[in-house]
């Protein structure tokens, strides 16, 4: 049987090859200059692999606790089923952790044990790299999702995770909208336009994007 993500999933995110390309876009173009060829690099939350099986690395873990990710990932991924405050994975032993849409379906008590977990798998001086969700532009839409559990904003982010040891590295308060299914373009030309001007980010941007080094 399956499981209610895997239901809520399965209804949400239809159009996969829409998604792929739009990641695609989105990472050759705007976040694979925060990577290294030579990082380790994990998706917590990964999904249906959009980003991590786009993004240039020497060593690529996707972490999500739905199993059925296991079928989108590619063959250079490792896949790890597991939850976000376990991620099975050494000491100090990847470089740059990429989190989009994950925090909003924790509840307080998860989000910490998980910043505490990040804080005990990267080196030191990696960076966790964070697209979030931001209740103070998007409260309107934000509780529409039966999974959203916690309202987040970039200085809520900010607070905790000074306080289990990271520094702000970078952040970008208003970047893209809220959801996939919004105002984004769908095209990967247009997609590009977007990201070329940050003017067009301060109109529609949703979701906030930041880094905490360790």
């Amino acid at each position: 049987m399956k499981s209610l993500e895997e239901r809520i999933y399965s209804h949400r995110f239809t159009n996969h090859e829409e998604r792929r390309k739009m990641w695609a876009t989105l990472t050759k173009h705007f976040f694979q200059k925060f990577f290294s060829p030579g990082d380790t690099v994990l998706d917590l939350g990964c999904g249906n692999c959009e980003f991590i099986n786009t993004l240039v690395a020497r060593r690529k873990i996707g972490v999500d606790s739905n199993p059925e990710v296991e079928r989108f990932a590619s063959k250079n991924v490792e896949i790890i089923i597991s939850h976000s405050a376990n991620l099975r994975v050494k000491k100090q032993s990847i470089d740059k952790v990429f989190i989009s849409n994950v925090f909003e379906h924790l509840d307080r008590k998860a989000i910490l044990e998980t910043i505490i977990e990040l804080h005990r798998v990267l080196k030191k001086g990696a960076k966790v790299l964070i697209l979030q969700p931001n209740i103070r532009f998007c409260s309107k839409d934000y509780w529409r999702f039966f999974d959203h559990v916690t309202p987040i904003d970039d200085r809520a982010l900010e607070e905790i995770f000074i306080a289990y040891g990271f520094t702000l590295d970078y952040r970008i308060v208003k970047f893209l909208p809220f959801t996939t299914k919004s105002v984004l373009p769908k095209s990967s030309f247009l997609i590009k336009i977007y990201l070329q001007y940050p003017l067009l980010w301060k109109f529609f941007g949703q979701q906030s994007f930041l880094i905490f080094k360790k």
